[in-house]
């Protein structure tokens, strides 16, 4: 069910209620109105959105004063619709004490001496309606506020004291007056008028009916004197029908306001909460979101924004001003081209954040450079005059660059793994036919040309059939639970099987130079696929280095309580700068017959748990060490339990081995 039916079956329901049939108007649709659910809008007052809220409280125009106001929540001391209306009504009927006081003055004045019970009734008339309008005000707690239901009984004391009196005085000056040139009839329209609006329809036709008996009773009277009585009866029976008339006018009148008053509170409330809903999902945008006017002035930041127009962590929450910070002048400059065009590129335009150095302490953390992509919206002014600009406010969209391209590469290589993946998988069973019928001729071959065929056929399936693993071993599966292994045993152990398999000597003369921990070292990681990632990493370094003894230097150290570094390095030629971008990426070799897989397959592997890798290219840091290219494994360091120590206490590199 919506919330509009909702609303009317409430609606629907209060009218059938007995209980509503003793309250005004305006008490009636009060009880109609429920608070909206915020379940979908999540906690209004959480610290993210009262941060947003802080921020946008500097300008109006994102939340106007007036919404903000009557959308809030009421404590118990701001008045209600009925209140103020109740108020209203007991102003004028201190006005018109007043202004009774002062007709008969002015009488007084004129020679026209009034009679004597006329200026007593009067004088009480107007000391009550000022008491009335007076004691609420200034003595709440002697005389408090009206409430619907107790205007909603004719015996209660402030329907007595408001119409039940209007009525009996106005009633009795005219009663007075008879012979008098005053007319006090039209008077009896205020107490009519506040029943037709304070007091539920059938207390107001009542109401509208006790007066019309009061001046036909007075007609009466006049009549047993002497008077005229067609004249007089009929001028009591108009007035009393006016009378009617008048309540039910304003009956219809102030249902019409209180529904206009509900509705109005229902909008405002929901859009208070969409604002809040708004500034809740900015807050937690990965993009920036700057709010700038014409004076470089920042009027709202969500965190994000923040985080990226400062050097090191988060700049201070808005409102701030942009001008006068050296590494913001490109976005001041961005700014102002924005208003001054009052256009701007869909897909935006790259702006470059140049930071001041920080102390030597805080340069490790410290970003100097920032590339940001900027998109621009504008707010319009509706009311903005002829030849003022119709734009007030700009929106700065921002997002790192470096991110949103990594974010893209990422997302192609996950396409190209799912599709390699697909074609790999197909290849196997066509590449599983060849082999066994190459296996077939192979035993049938006679000559030294088919022998020598045969073997290549076989050669080729081999290398194509490492491929079809290298591809389906970054596919994506399930991630089987992992446990810490020694990497120093691991370590060991991978590089005494690569020496003798690959037919490299170790001792002190060896090509492969190994520095291990003397203790074991635990780190979370796949023993076979470290394995793989190790042998790949060697076989690379041995393939560009040079032969000498030490060309190749592996290093396994702990960097910290949480981390453990693997090193591999080598001195062959430092590798270029075109190539090392494209290192780690998929199908990229500088060798012929290279696959391009190797150091892409290492990065999967490796991000499996939570390690990772990289190349660094570094000087010779003492006599006699030349390596220069270097391959960096950082791994999550986690003790071992003693059964993995006890299996692993023989695994242990030897260089003479």
């Amino acid at each position: 069910m919506t919330f509009s039916e909702r609303r009317q079956q409430d609606r629907r329901a209060s009218r059938r209620d007995p209980r509503n049939a003793d309250q005004s108007w305006f008490g009636t649709r009060a009880a109609e109105a429920e608070p909206i659910d915020m379940q979908w809008f999540g906690d209004a007052t959480s610290p993210s959105v009262s941060a947003w809220s802080e921020a946008a409280d500097g300008d109006s125009r994102f939340l106007t004063r007036d919404l903000g106001r009557d959308s809030a929540p009421s404590n118990g001391n701001e008045p209600t619709a009925f209140q103020r209306l109740y108020r209203v009504f007991l102003g004028a009927r201190a006005a018109v004490g007043v202004a009774l006081i002062v007709a008969q003055l002015v009488a007084w004045a004129f020679g026209v001496r009034p009679p004597a019970w006329v200026v007593v009734l009067c004088v009480l008339y107007a000391a009550v309606a000022l008491v009335m309008w007076w004691a609420p005000k200034w003595l709440p707690q002697v005389a408090p506020q009206a409430a619907p239901q107790a205007m909603s009984h004719m015996r209660s004391p402030q329907w007595l004291a408001t119409i039940g009196a209007d009525i009996v005085c106005f009633t009795a000056l005219h009663l007075v007056s008879r012979s008098s040139s005053f007319n006090y009839v039209a008077l009896l329209v205020l107490p009519v008028l506040m029943a037709g609006v304070m007091t539920p329809r059938l207390q107001a036709l009542a109401t509208a009916a006790l007066v019309a008996i009061c001046l036909l009773t007075v007609s009466w009277l006049s009549v047993l004197g002497g008077a005229d009585a067609a004249t007089l009866m009929a001028e009591a029976g108009l007035a009393g029908m006016g009378m009617f008339v008048i309540a039910a006018l304003a009956g219809e009148l102030a249902g019409r306001l209180a529904r206009e008053q509900l509705n109005s509170k229902g909008s405002l409330e929901l859009a208070r909460q969409q604002a809040q809903l708004n500034r809740l999902v900015i807050e937690e945008m990965q993009d920036g979101v700057l709010v700038v006017d014409r004076m470089g002035r920042v009027r709202a930041a969500n965190p994000a924004a923040r985080r990226l127009i400062a050097p090191i962590g988060i700049s201070r929450p808005a409102p701030f001003q942009l001008r006068g910070v050296k590494a913001w002048e490109s976005v001041v400059r961005t700014v102002e081209r924005a208003f001054t065009e009052a256009v701007w590129p869909e897909a935006g335009r790259d702006v470059l954040l140049n930071f001041e150095p920080a102390a030597a302490s805080e340069t490790a953390a410290q970003v100097t450079q920032r590339t940001l992509r900027v998109r621009i919206r504008f707010t319009r002014r509706r009311d903005a005059k002829v030849g003022e600009a119709p734009e007030e406010f700009c929106v700065l969209l921002l997002e790192d660059v470096r991110s949103m391209q990594a974010r893209i590469r990422q997302e192609k290589l996950a396409a190209m793994g799912r599709v390699s993946a697909g074609i790999a998988h197909e290849i196997r069973n066509p590449l599983a036919a060849i082999s066994q019928a190459n296996a077939l001729l192979a035993e049938d071959a006679v000559t030294p040309t088919q022998q020598q065929l045969t073997r290549m056929v076989a050669d080729n399936v081999e290398r194509l059939k490492r491929i079809v693993d290298d591809v389906m071993e970054v596919a994506p599966g399930l991630m089987q639970e992992v446990r810490a292994i020694d990497v120093n045993a691991q370590v060991a152990a991978v590089c005494s099987d690569w020496a003798r398999s690959g037919g490299v000597s170790l001792g002190e003369r060896s090509v492969l130079k190994v520095d291990l921990p003397t203790e074991p070292l635990g780190a979370v990681f796949d023993a076979e696929h470290l394995r793989r990632v190790l042998i790949n990493l060697l076989d690379n370094a041995l393939r560009h280095g040079s032969q000498s003894p030490g060309a190749v230097h592996l290093r396994l150290a702990a960097i910290n309580d949480h981390q453990v570094q693997l090193s591999v390095a080598s001195d062959g030629a430092a590798i270029a700068l075109d190539v090392e971008r494209y290192l780690f990426e998929p199908f990229f070799s500088t060798r012929s017959r290279g696959t391009g897989l190797g150091l892409y397959i290492c990065r999967e592997l490796c991000e499996r748990y939570g390690a990772s890798i990289d190349y660094q290219l570094r000087a010779p840091h003492a006599v006699g060490a030349t390596q220069r290219n270097e391959f960096l494994v950082v791994m999550r360091r986690q003790a071992l339990a003693d059964a993995d120590v006890d299996a692993t206490a023989g695994l242990r590199f030897s260089a003479s081995a």
